[in-house]
């Protein structure tokens, strides 16, 4: 685990960490890198948006109600997914191939076989409406999110607003076993003096039973100003936060979004870049004339065969990444 704390006053130095090779921007891209690397963001704009179908009604108003939601399934869908299953048609394996050209198809059919054969939907479903769920509709689209409120309260102990963000490929189930961690420590084992939290738990617009956005542009700082009008119309006015993978970066927005709002801010996973000219020309340069960046014998010897193996890893093993990241709707 790693905490990160964030004091109110903070100031952000980049808006996003990319990993850029710097042989590959020229000298015209690394000036222009640096100048935009060096430009600080105090905070994010809370801007507006909106990710409907069509042109946004001017004289219509949104519908704030907060909607209660439970996940069904029939026997239809079921029925038409086994159907599925059955028809599904698999490439032959290359001989000793095993995963190295990508999924085994041998193995697949093991997975689709105990997915078809084995796999309890009706169970699932309820143990995914432990919970409770609702919608609301925010800027266009219905977000759906599991609000757990804690049973008993000690006496004076105030409650605390949690939202927790999943990230990819994950869903809100992935808080599932933690949250009676959070809104009943006492009852788990846990010191009586904790803290006792309630979970708000939303779903990614475009994941688990979030509406996708119809509109393009859609990106973290988006999704950060929704989870924000979402606490707020839950009548919170401050909170904490905890994201993994795209909801760090999506609680980290919403931080430098309304830090006035955000107690504190805990991470799972941190997005790390260290950028700048002269970061730039010490790679380039290191490996050949590694006394003029200020790199020793020795740090050549550990740090390049590392980035070798580890850059050619990255693109052999991206290849899902950047066809989501360029064309998304081809993966789709």
């Amino acid at each position: 685990q790693t905490i990160l704390c964030l004091p109110r006053s903070f100031e952000y130095s980049q808006k996003n960490a990319v990993l850029v090779p710097a042989a590959a921007l020229g000298v015209g891209g690394m000036l222009v890198y640096w100048l935009r690397s060096r430009h600080k963001i105090k905070t994010i704009e809370m801007g507006d948006g909106w990710w409907g179908s069509g042109e946004r009604p001017l004289k219509v108003k949104e519908d704030e109600s907060i909607r209660p939601f439970k996940i069904e399934t029939s026997d239809k869908e079921i029925e038409d997914l086994h159907r599925r299953l059955e028809q599904a048609r698999y490439t032959p394996q290359l001989e000793g191939a095993a995963f190295h050209y990508g999924f085994n198809s041998n193995y697949l059919q093991k997975v689709v076989a105990y997915w078809r054969n084995q796999f309890d939907w009706r169970k699932q479903v309820e143990v995914l409406n432990k919970y409770p769920h609702f919608q609301t509709t925010i800027e266009g689209i219905d977000i759906h999110f599991i609000h757990v409120k804690p049973s008993y309260v000690p006496h004076g102990r105030a409650v605390q607003p949690l939202l927790m963000v999943h990230g990819w490929p994950g869903s809100f189930y992935e808080f599932y076993k933690i949250i009676p961690l959070l809104t009943e420590p006492a009852e788990h084992g846990l010191n009586e003096g904790d803290v006792v939290f309630e979970v708000i738990c939303p779903s990614i617009p475009g994941y688990g039973f979030s509406e996708a956005p119809h509109q393009k542009g859609f990106d973290t700082i988006a999704t950060a100003r929704i989870f924000h009008k979402l606490m707020n119309r839950l009548g919170f006015k401050e909170y904490y936060l905890q994201g993994g993978d795209w909801g760090s970066r999506i609680t980290t927005n919403m931080a430098q979004m309304l830090p006035q709002s955000v107690k504190g801010l805990h991470l799972n996973l941190i997005f790390v870049s260290r950028q700048g000219l002269r970061r730039m020309i010490s790679v380039m340069l290191g490996a050949y004339v590694p006394w003029l960046v200020g790199l020793t014998r020795e740090d050549v010897r550990r740090t390049y065969p590392f980035i070798q193996k580890n850059i050619y890893e990255l693109l052999r093993e991206s290849g899902y990444l950047h066809i989501q990241a360029t064309k998304p709707d081809t993966a789709g």
